[in-house]
């Protein structure tokens, strides 16, 4: 089974995705610097926005594996000091107690290498809050040196479930080899996420390439509403923002052979 998670920024965003058949979401904010950290009050409003569906009946084999956070403290790179992953780990403890079924975490040294103490730090204290939280190492993987090597290193590690990459590509639609090769490397012992600019033709190769999942935010552009563009007349739109799209999601649901949990968005 190939899961599909979804990366969203609101409830509405993560009931849209379980309606129309994600197995998981990713919960982040600020899609527009590729994601950080989400407040409190939007985890919780996304759990208890959830907690009236995730009762319904799911399909055999395919259960609904809940909110996943992204924890990044800030935009930029993967580099973090003292103060930062003080930050992160605090972000950790707080969605576990909250409810989050997984944390999505990564950080690297200077040389581009996996940061161990720094995932160590995040692992365990996710693990300390929620024993049975998973944690996922996101796109920082990508940005590594060697990715086979950073894989060889998370194996050994034994920290993390599984990793969100884009084969080191821009796109994973452009690496489906160096995925395919990932998969071999881990055999089983950590999933293998496919992400990063992925499209819905890309999902049918992604597949064959045996990763254990793919993650897309299947977004679009919500248009802005009230005065803004008059503020800054230059811009096209400066109030718009992105939204879960419904259609996206059911159709890289049905590439995957899943019918929308309850029959496609309401």
């Amino acid at each position: 089974m190939t899961a599909l998670e979804i990366a969203v920024t609101s409830a509405e965003g993560a009931r849209t995705a379980y309606r129309c058949g994600a197995d998981r979401v990713e919960l982040c904010s600020a899609l527009e610097v590729d994601g950080l950290t989400p407040s409190e009050g939007l985890l919780d409003t996304t759990l208890a926005g959830l907690a009236a569906l995730t009762p319904q009946p799911r399909e055999p084999g395919r259960p609904w594996q809940g909110v996943h956070v992204l924890i990044r403290p800030r935009p930029g790179d993967f580099v973090y000091d003292a103060d930062e992953l003080a930050t992160a780990a605090a972000e950790v403890r707080a969605v576990c107690r909250a409810g989050a079924q997984g944390v999505v975490v990564g950080a690297l040294t200077d040389g581009g290498a996996v940061d161990t103490a720094a995932l160590r730090l995040l692992a365990e204290t996710a693990r300390e809050s929620a024993p049975e939280v998973t944690v996922t190492f996101h796109r920082a993987f990508d940005q590594t040196a060697s990715i086979t090597q950073a894989l060889a290193e998370l194996l050994d590690l034994g920290l993390v479930d599984r990793v969100l990459t884009s084969g080191g590509k821009a796109a994973a639609g452009q690496a489906v080899g160096e995925l395919a090769g990932l998969a071999g490397q881990s055999a089983g012992r950590i999933e293998i996420m496919a992400g990063g600019g992925v499209r819905l033709d890309d999902i049918p190769a992604l597949t064959a390439a045996g990763v254990d999942a793919i993650h897309l935010s299947a977004k679009r552009r919500a248009a802005g509403a009230g005065t803004c563009a008059a503020l800054r007349p230059g811009d096209d739109d400066p109030g718009a923002y992105f939204v879960t799209d419904a259609d996206r999601v059911a159709k890289a649901a049905a590439a995957l052979g899943v019918a929308g949990r309850h029959g496609g968005p309401a």
